[in-house]
């Protein structure tokens, strides 16, 4: 039950009507056409702007098709009354019944409560994470892998086919240093010092790596030259270090359905055969790029390269694919992993980057365009940076990783819900400040407490109310503008999902979270006054089974929307 789309429909059905009737004219279209809640709730239950949108088309004045649509919205049973606004606002009450019919709608729909059909069909591939194997995740990959789980999570509860993918970055020259490093940790490991230099990885991550490799192969390597280790010490630190990437994943609950690894596409063919279905379609060249803009490298000068015109498809300047020594550069592979995915058939892509990758969105959704015709939209997420606190003061860095915060820090101070929660308090696109002592406080400030606590209030009053041995009832009595407030934003959920889902943006839940928590959190509040607002009522089963209706479906919403986020609602408060 989505009751603004139903009112919406129900709007359109009228404007046909009008249509028929010649009131207006017959080449209009409803697209534009929204329903919404007011942004003042005194005004009503809702808000369209039909007679706004339709004016200039229809030629006629706003407030004259809004008069004329609200005489014949009056008539339906479902709206109460409908009033004209300011230059042709239309505002709606709707029938008190309504909100009684959606607190049982979301009682019996329970864990389907929301659920939408818009993505019906839709295979969308979401790729997040997808940091390099040469070190444990930090606190900025963190909130990548939180931002991108809920995101599928939410786009899976709004009913797309949902890929979760890792791009494993093993092809590049990172790789070859995390074997020097690790090959470090094996020396060290068989009794010699280790020489760090600069440029290797100097986290004692790398410590039981170089224990492992010892047990692997003894000495046998130490005196051999690099050229003889350097791949199998590379393959060996690699894989383990995606074994401790996949532990950190699971501490947050994430799990992807599939890693692809960035080294099957050399050598196989799958490079160069992106770059043939670029070569036909004309976009592949020999050229000469201009300077870089600002401040030109002394070492600078122009040289003929193989490049991508990406320009054609929305880029600011074409892009080298191939250096002048004949390698790849490392655009090469992206183009090639993106062609992979559409090949797969997927309708939608999206990548969830580093804000430091923001130099990379135009030149990739050029890519996908050129590579699937523009058939399969790309969609680039940046997550801006993290910044920690606890005591006040900025937290350090893990000696363990060397340079930075990682993932398990994080986790191990507050847990995996508290994290996952408060990494989506904020847009993607904007900075987060991460306060250790202000995440766990029991306050109406700290959002995690504030939500969990509203599900720990109802289910304490539904364990009594259990000990009654009611006669449940999806029938709410729904009396006081209290218990209205808190069935209108219930009511709010369906049409919340789809707004986040097609602007993936899954921060909206937590915040419709917080306002539904405040709602039913006011509500408790005022029971404390008013005695007949209470949910229990000893010895009158009757009013508690009525009254417990509406708890019970704040319950189910409050659930719901947490288990998009990834965090698991609490039975109780400690």
């Amino acid at each position: 039950m989505n009751i603004f789309a139903d009112i919406r429909t129900t709007i359109i059905e009228t404007l046909n009507a009008m249509v028929a009737e010649g009131a207006l004219p017959g080449d209009l279209s409803w697209g534009n056409v929204a329903v919404e809640p007011p942004r003042d709730p005194a005004h009503g239950d809702m808000a369209t702007n039909a007679a706004m949108v339709l004016a200039k088309p229809a030629g006629k004045p706003p407030r004259v098709i809004a008069e004329a649509l609200a005489e014949r919205l009056a008539a339906d049973p479902a709206i109460a009354s409908a009033e004209v606004a300011g230059p042709g606002f239309l505002n709606l009450r709707l029938d008190p019944r309504i909100w009684h019919d959606v607190v049982a709608e979301v009682i019996d729909a329970g864990r389907t409560y929301g659920h939408s059909g818009m993505g019906a069909g839709v295979r969308v591939n979401v790729e997040y994470v997808s940091a390099n194997p040469t070190g444990p995740l930090h606190v900025g990959h963190t909130r990548g892998a939180v931002f991108g789980d809920a995101l599928a999570s939410l786009l899976a509860f709004a009913g797309y086919e949902v890929t979760r993918e890792y791009y494993i970055n093993d092809g590049g020259a990172q790789v070859d240093v995390l074997a020097r490093s690790a090959f470090e940790r094996y020396r060290e490991a068989n009794g010699l010092s280790p020489e760090i230099a600069e440029g290797l990885y100097p986290g004692d991550y790398l410590i039981p790596i170089g224990e492992a490799l010892k047990e692997k192969y003894g000495r046998d390597l130490l005196d051999k030259p690099e050229a003889e280790w350097l791949t199998q010490v590379r393959d060996f630190a690699t894989e383990a270090m995606m074994g401790l990437i996949r532990e950190d994943l699971a501490l947050l609950g994430v799990k992807m359905d599939h890693f692809f690894s960035e080294k099957s596409l050399y050598d196989t063919g799958l490079i160069e055969d992106a770059i043939k279905e670029l070569d036909k379609k004309d976009l592949i060249y020999r050229g000469t790029l201009e300077p870089p803009k600002g401040k030109v490298p002394e070492d600078w000068e122009p040289r003929e390269q193989t490049l991508f015109r990406s320009t054609a498809h929305g880029d600011d300047v074409d892009r080298p694919i191939k250096k002048s020594d004949g390698a790849w550069t490392y655009f090469a592979p992206d183009i090639a992993y993106h062609w992979d995915k559409v090949k797969r058939g997927f309708d939608e892509l999206i990548d969830i980057f580093g804000a430091d990758h923001g130099g990379y969105v135009k030149r990739m959704n050029a890519a996908v365009s050129a590579l699937s015709d523009g058939r399969v939209p790309l969609d680039i997420k940046l997550t801006q940076l993290v910044k920690l606190y606890k005591n006040g003061e900025p937290f350090k860095m893990s000696k363990r990783a060397g340079t930075f915060v990682t993932l398990r820090d994080v986790v191990d101070q507050v847990g995996p819900d508290v994290t996952r929660f408060v990494m989506l308090t904020r847009k993607n696109d904007a900075p987060l400040d991460f306060d250790f002592d202000k995440s766990v406080e029991q306050s109406k400030d700290n959002p995690v407490f504030y939500v969990q606590y509203a599900h720990a209030r109802i289910r304490s009053v539904m364990r009594k109310a259990e000990e009654m041995h009611l006669d449940w009832s999806d029938n709410a009595s729904l009396e006081d503008e209290a218990e209205i407030a808190v069935a209108k934003k219930l009511a709010e959920w369906p049409r919340l999902v789809e707004i986040a889902a097609r602007n993936h943006e899954p921060h909206r839940v937590a915040f419709y979270l917080y306002d539904l928590a405040s709602e039913f959190h006011a509500l408790w509040n005022k029971g404390n006054e008013k005695p007949e607002l209470r949910f229990l009522h000893e010895g009158d089963p009757r009013a508690t089974a009525a009254k417990i209706a509406l708890p019970r479906a704040v319950a189910v919403v409050i659930s719901n929307g947490l288990g998009i986020l990834g965090v698991t609602p609490v039975e109780e408060m400690r």
